[in-house]
């Protein structure tokens, strides 16, 4: 993207850079968020199929309304692990992707989903492990308030763009968004506030109507079923919409950061195939 120069930004050009990116390239974001999240469709029709034939056999339909791990409990406690694990695995791979797609779309090359994921799966393992202890790092501080939990999550928000792009492990990883991020956790928040009303508003648009056609066609199962995979469908949708947002936004603001604290404008232009490690001593700045 040849208009997308390496600059500060305020924050309300990150923004506004993040939905631009997104709307030019669309199908290749919804698609690296698809492709993965498919997987997930699939295993929750798959638990409202086997809850179905359940309550054809006799069991109450409760259980086929149920929302309880979007059914997967009808697998039981082995299908809820294996459940928990392919949303893991689905999700490192929707971010990971999107991260990749959006640093060579932003320093001007050009990408495929195929490429993005596939960087991915050479780093899973470590990515895994990076989400894994910022998921942990995220409840600990929750255990002191719920303001902890959000200022922590705020400041290792650039933590995986950091572990893809510059190659580290899962501990150096948080620590690097932790340095990244400080005195600029107050745009992590208004990015992840953005973000959760995108949600909200998209849950609204696309499951709520067949969460109220389920209500009120509860005497009749097979509309409820109808409506059920429906609503596995509509969340699926809005999830793709919406879920690259939160990840352009993140690797732009990771951008951001380095051009503010370590001249990566500088770097990038005198080497623009380089690495993507740190700047060395000598070239950071920083802007007020």
């Amino acid at each position: 993207m040849a208009d997308l120069d390496l600059r500060p930004l305020s924050l309300g050009e990150i923004l506004d850079r993040t939905f631009s990116l997104y709307r030019r390239n669309f199908l290749l974001f919804a698609g690296i968020t698809a492709i993965p999240q498919l997987l997930i469709l699939a295993l929750r029709l798959a638990g409202m199929l086997l809850a179905t034939e359940r309550s054809r056999a006799g069991a109450p339909l409760e259980q086929l309304q149920s929302r309880t791990a979007d059914g997967l409990l009808a697998f039981g406690i082995i299908g809820v692990v294996v459940a928990l694990i392919v949303y893991w695995v689905v999700y490192v791979f929707a971010q990971g992707g999107t991260v990749y797609a959006v640093s060579e779309l932003y320093l001007g090359r050009s990408t495929t989903i195929g490429a993005a994921l596939g960087r991915v799966r050479g780093q899973l393992l470590i990515l895994l492990a990076v989400t894994g202890f910022n998921f942990l790092a995220v409840m600990g501080a929750f255990i002191f308030l719920i303001i902890p939990g959000i200022y922590v999550g705020c400041r290792l928000l650039t933590c995986v763009p950091a572990a893809l792009l510059e190659d580290l492990g899962p501990i150096a990883s948080l620590e690097r968004s932790f340095k990244l991020t400080k005195d600029y956790a107050g745009r992590s928040f208004v990015i992840y506030l953005l973000y959760t009303a995108l949600v909200y508003a998209a849950a609204f648009l696309f499951t709520f109507p067949f969460g109220v056609a389920m209500g009120l066609s509860a005497k009749n199962p097979e509309a409820v079923r109808l409506f059920l995979a429906l609503s596995h469908v509509g969340e699926f949708v809005a999830g793709v919409l919406v879920g690259p947002v939160l990840t352009i936004a993140t690797a732009v603001f990771y951008y951001d950061l380095r051009v503010r604290k370590e001249a990566f404008d500088l770097q990038f232009m005198m080497n623009p195939t380089g690495p993507m490690a740190p700047g060395a001593p000598g070239v950071a700045k920083t802007f007020s």
